[in-house]
């Protein structure tokens, strides 16, 4: 220990000094080289030379202790509560706690506040203690709060009972090392697949419960198509949103604490969230966190095979970066880590910004170029004089199945949101020797991201050479209503109102055969099954009589 009016320069001191006096400084810096036995929670000479400082410089003074009983850094307050530096280089990674216990004063006889608890719920301290002061300095009661595992009567943490320092008796070793097995025994009765994202879903809105809700279990089917596995899912309903956080900070601490007692390494906002409120959020939190906008871009990005959705999917990923490289580098690597990609370092953060301009100017390019390779194929389809009919309709109502039936095709089909994302093209035979050309197209949803309609759009651009448009719906939805509106408000963005279209209703397997009839009669529908091709003959009619015969002889 240095002699006194020895200069000491612990780099571990955190907290506003301003006003100390230099020797009560150096009080403070020496609290840094003691060393607490692993398993005592604190000594009861670091405890009174805690309570001797802090009560000559009237603030709380803290240790953050790791399991070796080495002090990590000493934390100066104010009077009434502590901050807790960022713990960013103690990752949790495997880990069910953070490995380090918080020691600190309080200056009066005060038991642990609700800021203490809600610290040591999201940042997973082994241990929050609470040292307060009697006359003279010297330590009075000792408070302690522990982290608790998943429980029927939702209890987040457990208080111990105040105790004076010497009856103290907790084996903290013994101790911390069974709670962190009790917490990794109740995770581990979560299944997941190894390698698989495990996220908390979070929809925020002002308007009616059920269409928060809906949009919520439509996350969900992205998440899977995402291969996230979904723990659980929050639906908030607040009087205005909260321009910082989205959702009110209260709340967003409970479900931070939530994904940390179920085991989520993600969060997924059903709302797009702006830059600040991305950086606000993983400010809380070492938890990525991504939106509805990013969770799609990911699924794009697995999903495009050909080299024009790359291009496209790729493009829209930068157009979405780029606002957001705001220069936190922790933040940002949280951020993009994982779904969406990773994040540059603070350090490169104009180099970066400027290789991302770049890179768009050049996918620009590129697809420019894409699309007058598109437009020659479509010139010498029009030229063969061969009708052109589009699938559209909105994801995963069965286009490429309905595709695959008629034509006797193997694209790609799976039950998934956008399983279909490149252009597929092949010809229809009709039963009188007549021939079209079938082309099937990405799927449309509620709230598609502006960025990828216009990545897309040169790509949809081949919808405006069509003769019909054939609109695909799931009638087996709940709400199918809602995504017919959908998928005719983005044709009309698209200005693609005035081309002819046929409404199919498809996965007629499903419903009752009364109301499929009463539907498709209220709807002016053709109703199929696009796994049965007994059920097409209708549709086949219905395409011949409007593309050979109606159709043709209006254009």
């Amino acid at each position: 220990m240095p002699f006194e009016g020895e200069e000491v320069s612990i780099p571990s001191l955190y907290g506003n000094t301003l006003g100390l006096k230099p020797g009560q400084i150096r009080h403070l810096e020496r609290l840094y080289r003691r060393r607490v036995p692993a398993r005592e929670v604190v000594t009861p000479e670091l405890a009174r030379a805690l309570t001797e400082v802090s009560s000559e410089i009237g603030r709380q003074v803290g240790l953050l202790i790791n399991r070796r009983g080495i002090i990590e850094q000493v934390l100066v307050g104010s009077d009434r509560e502590i901050t807790i530096p960022s713990l960013t280089e103690h990752r949790i990674g495997r880990k069910r706690l953070r490995g380090l216990r918080l020691i600190h004063t309080h200056l009066k006889e005060e038991l642990l506040t609700r800021e203490d608890l809600t610290d040591l719920a999201l940042l997973r301290l082994d241990l929050m203690v609470a040292l307060s002061i009697r006359d003279g300095g010297l330590p009075s009661r000792v408070f302690v709060a522990h982290l608790l595992p998943p429980n029927p009567e939702g209890k987040v943490y457990e208080t111990l009972a105040p105790v004076p320092l010497h009856d103290l008796h907790l084996d903290c070793e013994e101790f911390v090392r069974a709670l962190e097995e009790e917490l990794g025994r109740a995770a581990s009765g979560v299944t997941v697949e190894e390698g698989r994202d495990r996220a908390i879903l979070i929809g925020v809105g002002t308007g009616n419960r059920q269409a928060l809700e809906e949009s919520l279990e439509e996350l969900q089917d992205l998440a899977r198509s995402s291969r996230v596995e979904v723990l659980d899912a929050v639906v908030q309903r607040p009087q205005r949103f909260d321009p910082r956080t989205l959702m009110g900070i209260g709340k967003l601490r409970e479900v931070i604490i939530r994904a940390l007692q179920v085991g989520a390494n993600l969060l997924i906002f059903d709302q797009e969230l702006s830059p600040a409120q991305a950086k606000a959020i993983t400010d809380l939190t070492e938890l990525r966190v991504i939106d509805r906008t990013q969770l799609i871009l990911d699924i794009f990005a697995r999903r495009a095979h050909s080299r024009d959705g790359k291009v496209q999917v790729e493009l829209a990923q930068l157009k979405y970066l780029l606002p957001r490289l705001t220069g936190k580098g922790t933040a940002m690597s949280r951020l993009m880590g994982g779904i969406g990609g990773r994040g540059p370092g603070e350090m490169k953060l104009e180099i970066d910004r400027r290789r991302v301009r770049e890179r768009i100017a050049r996918l620009e390019q590129q697809l420019r170029a894409l699309s007058r390779g598109r437009y020659e194929r479509r010139r010498l389809r029009v030229q063969r004089a061969l009708p052109i009919l589009s699938i559209v309709g909105y994801t995963n109502a069965g286009k490429s199945t309905l595709l695959n039936t008629l034509t006797k095709s193997e694209t790609f089909t799976e039950n998934l949101l956008f399983a279909t994302l490149d252009t597929a093209s092949r010809r229809l035979r009709f039963p009188r020797e007549r021939e079209a050309i079938i082309t099937d197209t990405v799927g449309f949803l509620r709230h598609l991201p502006p960025d990828l309609v216009g990545a897309f759009r040169a790509t949809l651009d081949e919808l405006q050479d069509a003769d019909l448009l054939i609109h695909v719906v799931d009638i087996s939805h709940p709400r199918f209503e809602e995504q017919m509106g959908a998928v005719e408000k983005i044709l009309g963005e698209l200005e693609l109102g005035r081309i002819p279209r046929l409404l199919v209703f498809n996965k007629i397997d499903r419903v009752d055969p009364q109301e499929v009839k009463a539907l498709a009669r209220r709807f002016e529908a053709v109703p199929v099954s696009a796994l049965d091709p007994t059920t097409l003959g209708p549709l086949l009619a219905a395409l011949e009589e409007r593309v050979f015969f109606s159709h043709r002889q209006t254009r």
